[in-house]
């Protein structure tokens, strides 16, 4: 009797099934594994509670979408804290998956890597495309919560390499490079006695960019292969003093003629059930991804911050 091979299809839909539960396994394994090294550290959290933020997709202290002026973490400018997340976009024809670490530095520098595992659905079936992104970021000047005598926001200065597998299996698209690095400046600033006496935060980010689909679909492309200078921001309202609400906008390069590229934007909701833990639910608008149009699906990430 002989055993008949797996065709390639079988092969993918078991993949496909299997894999969201490996993906959960490593999301739990991840933030006990996480959880015990935060613990490590001295204790830290002279910050006020929420200004830790969430966790931006690539890694950076921040909204979901755009990268805040603000250090990752509660630490002051005598201490070390940092954070760590998993986020989960299933949007309609593909799912996006973001986990990593941020360290912040005396309330000044902030270091980050992220691995963004980018599923590709049925464009082609089967396919993950991973990227990873180291972070640096340096806060420059202002403080975005204690100035609040003073109108100038507190001002960062950022960068992001990017790196995707060069080996996903997808078809050449025109793109020129599978590595490139973002640099941006990013504004924020708090007032903590905002409309109808609640906290209102707002965020402005500059960044220099020729990346496709924040990379994953590579750097640069036949319509355009220099950086070209993109804005994002966010704005949020406190609503209680555990619960966030706002919206965010990410322009995006448009660098490909085989395919169309849109900005970024969500609507969300941030709840802090407790100082070290944050989690974020949204509804994203991600327009228009390869071949796919109106990209539209949740957002949900879950961060623990020290």
């Amino acid at each position: 009797m002989t055993t008949a091979t797996p065709t390639v299809r079988e092969r993918n839909t078991k993949n496909a099934v299997t894999r969201p539960y490996r993906e959960v396994m490593t999301f739990v394994l991840t933030l006990l594994l996480s959880s015990v090294a935060l613990a490590q550290l001295p204790p830290t959290g002279g910050r006020l509670p929420v200004t830790g933020g969430v966790t931006q997709l690539e890694g950076a202290g921040g909204g979901g979408l755009v990268p805040w002026a603000l250090i990752a973490g509660y630490g002051t400018r005598d201490e070390i804290g940092g954070s760590v997340f998993y986020t989960a976009v299933p949007i309609d024809d593909f799912t996006l998956a973001s986990r990593g670490v941020a360290v912040g530095f005396h309330d000044r520098v902030e270091l980050s890597f992220a691995e963004q595992r980018f599923g590709l659905g049925t464009t082609v079936p089967g396919n993950v495309i991973r990227m990873d992104t180291l972070g640096l970021k340096v806060r420059v000047a202002g403080d975005a919560v204690y100035d609040q005598d003073h109108w100038l926001p507190q001002l960062a200065v950022g960068l992001q390499y990017k790196e995707r597998d060069a080996d996903a299996g997808v078809p050449f698209l025109g793109e020129h490079k599978d590595s490139d690095t973002d640099i941006y400046v990013a504004a924020s600033k708090l007032w903590l006695n905002g409309p109808l006496g609640r906290s209102l935060f707002a965020n402005l980010t500059l960044r220099a960019t020729r990346a496709n689909q924040l990379g994953i679909l590579g750097f640069g492309g036949d319509k355009n292969d220099r950086h070209e200078v993109m804005a994002e921001g966010s704005l949020a309202l406190l609503l209680r003093d555990d619960l966030a609400a706002g919206i965010e906008y990410r322009q995006k390069p448009d660098n490909l003629s085989i395919f169309r590229e849109e900005a970024f934007s969500d609507v969300f909701i941030a709840w802090f059930p407790h100082k070290r833990v944050s989690v974020t639910a949204a509804w994203a608008d991600l327009g228009n991804i390869a071949n796919q149009t109106s990209q539209k699906g949740s957002y949900l990430s879950i961060q623990l911050n020290h």
